[in-house]
């Protein structure tokens, strides 16, 4: 039974991020039908959502009325604001900037909700405050709907640093990223970037306040019959969260938030209904935030076999030096410039934040209000 219990943990440790990779390529790619250009440019309303934003939103403004599109809605969604971001946004009605607010603080997805009910687009594009939108960005975008099987389209995030330079993308972005590409053209995403993303706003009409809408939408695009794509040239650019404890407390809220989503709808397990979707969503989603656990009893199984030799001693070996290797880059910070030491150490933070977030999702924490993190 022990040794059941080993390989059951192993193969789940490792299906989410080697196994199942291996199995989209199996996949045949979708099929793309592109509609001839007309010249004509569908609408866009451009969503940007805000919480207390006074000292980011005219900035925010400024690089919206930069954007090259000629024809463009901009809605700021106020979040219950309560420190003047609103009457900041009303000072440029003139340039064609409107605020929508929601009068009671029930979280993101409810503020966006307010201002989809006030867009004019045929195309919504959302955005957070912290999110800079290239000039060419919304024309890219838009290109990706002449697909008529397309219902939404993902940016890729691109970090800054303090003085304002693209950061170096880390392995885990790198992976992450091929990733999400490899499952857009195959069946598409299960996730967008929930930072800066567009959708057909008729997948807009089911719209779950409680639900994140980074995954609501690509719910409701295979819902409608539509999938999710990543646009590889299209880049929102955000400074990364400075302080370690709030990119902890961040990577908290996304996992919590992610579990009530699924909590919320059940019905995306059933693959008779949502066939690849649902077992993109199995292998991205379930199973990665089962990884924790998978490690865990790998760990203590491995203990009780040790006895036996072989592979068991191999395997306890292999844990011992990459769990050693992550102690060390915790105790000496400047080993973690290594690769060798900045992945394992990076992989185990999230497998705790993970595991931290089951726990309290599973004690009854829920997420609902929104605080945008300080960047």
């Amino acid at each position: 039974m022990l040794e059941v219990i080993f390989w059951a943990s192993l193969l789940g440790a490792i299906y989410s991020y080697f196994l199942y990779p291996a199995l989209l390529h199996l996949v045949p790619s979708r099929r793309k039908a592109m509609s001839e250009e007309d010249g004509q440019k569908p609408r866009i309303s451009l969503i940007v959502t805000a919480r207390n934003e006074a000292k980011r939103i005219r900035e925010k403004i400024e690089n919206c009325l930069e954007i090259d599109y000629p024809d463009l809605q901009i809605i700021v969604a106020s979040d219950a604001s309560d420190d003047g971001t609103d009457d900041i946004v009303r000072e440029y009605a003139g340039q064609g900037v409107s605020v929508v607010r929601a009068h009671e603080r029930k979280g993101k997805e409810y503020a966006q909700l307010q201002a989809i009910n006030e867009a004019e687009g045929e195309i919504l594009v959302f955005s957070d405050v912290a999110t800079r939108i290239p000039e060419e960005a919304l024309q890219k975008l838009a290109a990706y709907f002449r697909d008529p099987g397309v219902g939404a389209v993902s940016s890729e995030d691109r970090f800054l640093t303090r003085d304002g330079k693209v950061a170096g993308e880390g392995a885990y972005v790198r992976y992450e990223m091929w990733l999400r590409r490899l499952e857009s053209d195959k069946a598409g995403l299960v996730g967008l970037s929930g930072s800066f993303f567009a959708a057909r706003k008729e997948v807009c009409q089911s719209w779950d306040i409680l639900s994140p809408s980074d995954f609501n939408t690509a719910l409701n695009c295979a819902t409608g019959g539509f999938v999710a794509v990543t646009a590889p040239d299209v880049h929102g650019y955000y400074e990364d969260v400075a302080d370690t404890k709030k990119e902890y407390e961040r990577k908290l809220r996304t996992i919590i938030r992610g579990l009530t989503a699924l909590e919320r709808h059940p019905n995306v397990l059933n693959p008779f209904k949502y066939r690849w979707f649902t077992f993109q969503v199995l292998s991205h989603k379930v199973l990665r935030w089962a990884v924790p656990w998978f490690l865990l009893l790998l760990l203590i199984t491995t203990l009780l076999l040790n006895h036996k030799g072989g592979i068991y001693s191999l395997a306890m070996l292999g844990q011992l030096v990459f769990y050693g290797i992550v102690v060390a880059g915790y105790l000496k910070p400047g080993l973690q410039t290594r690769s060798v030491v900045k992945i394992p150490l990076f992989f185990v933070q999230v497998n705790i934040a993970i595991a931290h977030a089951t726990v309290k999702f599973l004690s009854g924490t829920r997420m609902t209000v929104w605080t945008p993190s300080q960047r």
